[in-house]
């Protein structure tokens, strides 16, 4: 079984590989929306272009990361489990990036929310031969219109075969390629339909979108997230996760708890700056020019939310 230190090793010569690459494409992404017609076109349209790299876990577990957010992936016997699909113009990195792990079939697949990068995939994926399970609000996302005010983009139905066929309110454990996979709504955080997924056995804990690991997350107010919902779901994630396991962020490098109590920290004290002077009357673009995030924004300004959108959400919010 690999170590905690044999993952701190592989994660450092992972990032020095991924890093550089992921970073240029995300400028290109960044300078794109400037450019043209929005985030939600701007995005499916370079998926393809984007590297997908595999990150080797603990036991059977992989995650790819560069295909929108970040996948998990269990093999074995019972065939390949997917969390979350990525981009469907991603589908040619994807499948290669699958290959290169084992020739397992793809049987399982969990969407963590309804987004549409974590969901996009689930069509192909479907048809490839996976079968998909979701909380019962992410059918109900994917099954209708859907308007996401902060990307100023509606989206329409999805079709049936991207659908997930069977969903859950709570909880739910799978038992699937010799271990226990263990689902769990948080409450309404990032959206309405968030889950964690917890592999207990090589005790890796994915929490999707409830963290962005170096980056400004997106709050969906659309659909039920709100900044107290993301704190909230973070304080969760801290009382569960050890110094041990370890965690994969919706988006971002894979990490540890000392990441993910830093990200807590970013949230709360955000939230706190913001609302006391929104209390005062200051106006958000009065807020914006205090730079309540000027300590962190050159390392966790540059992905698909600015300091502007971020400080924006957590206003919206207070």
């Amino acid at each position: 079984m690999t170590t905690k230190s044999d993952v701190r090793i592989s994660r450092r010569s992972f990032l020095a590989s991924a890093t550089s690459a992921f970073a240029v494409a995300l400028m290109a992404r960044r300078q794109l929306f400037a450019q043209n017609d929005g985030l939600v076109q701007t995005a499916r349209r370079t998926a393809a272009a984007s590297n997908v790299t595999v990150q080797k876990l603990r036991g059977n577990v992989s995650a790819l990361i560069g295909a929108g957010g970040n996948i998990a992936v269990l093999t074995g016997r019972d065939g390949k489990l997917l969390i979350d699909a990525g981009f469907a113009g991603a589908r040619p990195k994807i499948t290669s990036a699958l290959a290169s792990i084992s020739s397992d079939p793809i049987k399982h697949l969990v969407n963590t929310h309804w987004h549409f990068d974590h969901t996009d995939g689930n069509e192909w994926l479907h048809s490839a031969g996976a079968a998909i399970l979701a909380h019962t609000n992410t059918r109900k996302h994917l099954s209708t219109t859907t308007r996401v005010e902060g990307w100023n983009f509606t989206f329409p139905p999805a079709p049936a075969s991207a659908i997930p066929a069977e969903v859950f309110d709570d909880e739910r454990t799978l038992q699937l390629n010799g271990t226990s996979i263990m689902l769990k709504h948080y409450a309404p955080a990032h959206t309405d339909s968030d889950i964690s997924v917890h592999f207990t056995d090589a005790d890796i804990f994915h929490v999707a979108d409830t963290f962005w690991n170096g980056y400004y997350p997106f709050i969906d107010y659309s659909t039920g997230g709100s900044i107290d919902g993301m704190i909230q779901a973070t304080e969760a994630n801290l009382a569960k996760v050890t110094d041990s396991m370890i965690v994969i962020p919706g988006h971002g490098e894979v990490a540890d708890k000392s990441q993910l109590a830093f990200y807590r920290d970013l949230l709360v004290g955000t939230r706190e700056k913001v609302a006391a002077l929104k209390k005062q009357g200051r106006s958000l673009d009065e807020i914006v020019a205090t730079k309540p995030t000027a300590a962190t924004d050159a390392r966790w300004g540059n992905g698909f939310r600015s300091p502007r959108d971020f400080i924006g959400d957590v206003f919206q919010g207070v």
